[in-house]
């Protein structure tokens, strides 16, 4: 398939110096280019999936996760309720 794009002159040039540089065209290089960032894409999803199910909280921040909430302390949603109610 073909297409049409806009590459700012200065991405153009280094892009054909490196083409030169290894004996490739353009087309070469910018397909190769392509292929590597869709193929890092898809491990870069998998990885973000092993970060979320591996991440532990900080050491400060799960004492407080952890503890008992004080007594007679309001949840978020309470507290917004109170202070729509009180308009």
């Amino acid at each position: 398939m073909k297409t049409t794009i806009d590459i700012p002159d200065a991405l153009y040039k280094k892009a054909k110096i490196r083409a030169v540089e290894r004996g490739q065209t353009l087309k070469q290089i910018v397909l190769d280019s392509l292929i590597r960032e869709l193929e890092s894409s898809s491990r870069v999803g998998e990885a973000s999936v092993s970060y979320w199910a591996n991440r532990s909280l900080r050491p400060d921040f799960k004492i407080y996760w952890d503890s008992e909430p004080p007594v007679g302390a309001m949840d978020s949603t309470q507290m917004i309720s109170e202070e729509r109610d009180a308009r």
